[in-house]
């Protein structure tokens, strides 16, 4: 499952990610399923981290690794550890829907741990604050565009929206994953996230590199 030794898996994983004709700048990885793992998405993390994703987003349906997210984030350090040889003792995360965001991961990549109420939860809140603004006079109604929207969105302040999404599991949906921000997503079902592997974890992303994506054309 793990390539023998930090420095090999680093090396490893950084090549495999220059080897792809692109790279999601954005990963969300959806679970689906009703017992989440922490150790599995930890591994899938620590593998973004590795070939160079820049931002990733974690979700599931009920909420779990953001009601513990302490567990969550305590298995992706010791990952960091064991699978790249990182020293990142020093880590925090940043959780949407806080007025004082934490900031990330000290090791690269950028983390949000999302659940339901950022999906949208997040998207009425931003129509109460922009309702509040023109009551205020401080907007007009005819200020609402996309831009302000995603002004007004917590959820994903200081992310760009998700390139690709991994969700696993049997069910055929993304289970309110931030639904304003995924219309040009693409989405790559696999069975499980537990036990997954590394190379089914690349094979999904050597997939999304020979994607044509046409934007609607």
């Amino acid at each position: 499952r793990r390539p023998g030794g930090a420095a090999q898996g680093r090396q490893r994983w950084r090549l495999d990610g220059r080897a792809l004709q692109k790279l999601p700048v954005h990963m969300g990885l959806v679970v689906t399923e009703e017992e989440p793992s922490y150790a599995d998405m930890a591994s899938l993390v620590v593998w973004c981290m590795a070939v160079g994703i820049s931002y990733v987003s974690v979700y599931d349906h009920n909420g779990i690794f953001k009601r513990n997210n302490a567990r969550l984030m305590d298995e992706i350090l010791k990952q960091q550890q064991e699978l790249l040889g990182l020293d990142c003792s020093k880590y925090s995360v940043e959780f949407a829907n806080q007025d004082k965001a934490d900031q990330v991961l000290n090791c690269q990549s950028t983390l949000k741990v999302l659940s339901p109420e950022d999906g949208k939860a997040d998207i009425v809140k931003a129509a109460q604050n922009f309702c509040q603004l023109v009551a205020q006079q401080q907007r007009t109604y005819t200020d609402l565009d996309v831009n302000v929207l995603d002004s007004l969105l917590s959820s994903t302040n200081g992310f760009p929206d998700p390139d690709l999404v991994l969700k696993f599991g049997p069910v055929d949906s993304t289970l309110g994953f931030l639904p304003w921000h995924i219309r040009l997503t693409e989405i790559i079902s696999l069975p499980s996230h537990l036990n997954i592997s590394y190379e089914e974890f690349f094979s999904a992303l050597h997939r999304y590199a020979g994607c044509e994506q046409r934007w609607g054309k």
